[in-house]
C-alpha cells in the first residue's frame, strides 16, 4: 500500500514523532511504502511530494515543527479543490491519507471520508480544544513554556511592584491559560468561556498588592471583558475564516494601570509557546498516535480518528474530534477561582 501522509495548521511540538511512527511501524512491520506531502492541505492540492521513508524520519523524535511543512489550505474554498486532490492521489498511486492536524485540518478530513477518500486522521492542537480525545499532543509543551515564563515572571513583577499580565494562546478555549495559570501560580487567569469583569481584575490586583505580593495576570488571546468583543489584531480572515487575535493583554494592562495605579506590563508569549523540542509526554502520546494510526490504514478502518481516553489509543469518527470544540468547562474555572487575589 502507498500512503500519503500530510501535516495542516499551526505547527505544533510532536508533529515529527508522530511522522516517525507512522513510517518506522508502517515500513518494518506492514511493508508499507510511503510519501509525504508538504505543506498540509496545499501537498495533495499542488501534487507537492517529498520523499518519505526509515531514512528521512531517523533523528526528528526530538525536533520541533514538522520535516513536512505546514499551511492553512482549505480545499473547500478553492475552486476544483477536492476534484484536484482526487486527481492528484490517484496520479501518485496514494492509497490512503494520514491527515494530522486541529479542527480545520481534519474537518477537511471529515468532509473527504464523506467524499470516498480513504482517511485516518491524527489529532494535533497544543489548544487541547479537540473533542473525543483527552489530550492532545503540543498542550503540555506549551504548557511548560508558558508555566517557565510564568515562575521567571514572579521574580521580576516582585522586584519592580508591578502587576505582569501574560497573554497566551487559546482563540476558543482557555485550557493552556487554566493549566499555566495553576502551575504558575497566577493570581487571576481569564479564559475565552467566561467574560470577565475588568473591575473585579483590578480588585483582586489590588489585593495581591496588600499582601505584599505582585500578581500575575494569565489571560487567553482569546478571552473578552463583560459585553465586549475581542481584541483583534487586524480584520483580515485566514482560509477557515479566523480572524487574527491579539492585544488583549495590552489592552487589559491599560485598564489595570488607570484602576490601581500600580505600573502594569504585558508579556505576549505567542509561538514560543509552540516552538521547540516536544516534552516527554508529547514526544510519547506522538508516538503512539502514529502507530495507531498506521494500524487503522493497514486494517483499512478509515473516516477514524485516534484519540487518547485514559491511557489507552482508540480510534473514535472524525466528525467526533471535529463536530464541536472541547471547552474549559465552569467547574474547572471554579476550581481556579480559589487563589483569585490570594
Amino acid at each position: 500500500m502507498r500512503i500519503g501522509v500530510l501535516t495542516g495548521g499551526g505547527d505544533c511540538p510532536g508533529l515529527n514523532a508522530v511522522i516517525r511512527g507512522v513510517v518506522r511501524k508502517g515500513v518494518t512491520v506492514y511493508g508499507h511504502e510511503f510519501v509525504g506531502f508538504r505543506d498540509g492541505w496545499k501537498g495533495p492540492l499542488e501534487g507537492l511530494t517529498k520523499p518519505l521513508g526509515i531514512q528521512e524520519v531517523r533523528g526528528i523524535l526530538p525536533r520541533g515543527g514538522t520535516i513536512l511543512g505546514s499551511s492553512r489550505t482549505n480545499l473547500f474554498k478553492i475552486e476544483n479543490g477536492v476534484e484536484r486532490v482526487k486527481e492528484n492521489l490517484a496520479g501518485l498511486g496514494v492509497d490512503a491519507l494520514i491527515a494530522i492536524g486541529g479542527e480545520d485540518t481534519l474537518g477537511v478530513a471529515t468532509k473527504l471520508a464523506d467524499l470516498g477518500v480513504n482517511v485516518v486522521g491524527v489529532p494535533k492542537t497544543i489548544d487541547n480544544d479537540l473533542n473525543g480525545t483527552d489530550y492532545t499532543f503540543g498542550f503540555d509543551t506549551a504548557v511548560n513554556i508558558a508555566m517557565e515564563a510564568i515562575d521567571r515572571l514572579h521574580t521580576t513583577a516582585e522586584s519592580h511592584h508591578r502587576t505582569l499580565i501574560v497573554e497566551v494562546m487559546g482563540r476558543h478555549a482557555g485550557w493552556i491559560a487554566l493549566h499555566a495559570g495553576l502551575a504558575g501560580g497566577a493570581n487571576v487567569i481569564l479564559l475565552p468561556e467566561r467574560n470577565f469583569d475588568v473591575d473585579q481584575v483590578a480588585t483582586y490586583v489590588e489585593k495581591r498588592f496588600q499582601h505584599e505580593y505582585a500578581p500575575i495576570v494569565v489571560v487567553a488571546e482569546g478571552a473578552q471583558p463583560l459585553e465586549g468583543q475581542m481584541v483583534l489584531q487586524n480584520q483580515e480572515l485566514d482560509s477557515f475564516g479566523h480572524v487574527r487575535l491579539g492585544g488583549i493583554g495590552q489592552w487589559l494592562a491599560e485598564q489595570l494601570e488607570a484602576k490601581t495605579g500600580k505600573e502594569a506590563r504585558t508579556v505576549v508569549l505567542g509561538h514560543i509557546q509552540r516552538g521547540g523540542t516536544p516534552t516527554a509526554f508529547d514526544r510519547v502520546l506522538s508516538t503512539r498516535f502514529g502507530l495507531s494510526a498506521i494500524d487503522a490504514v493497514n486494517e483499512g478502518d478509515f473516516g477514524k480518528m485516534v484519540a487518547l481516553r485514559g491511557t489507552d489509543i482508540v480510534r473514535i469518527p472524525l466528525i467526533e474530534g471535529t463536530g464541536e470544540l472541547k471547552t474549559v468547562p465552569l467547574e474547572r474555572y471554579t476550581e481556579a477561582e480559589v487563589f483569585f487575589g490570594s
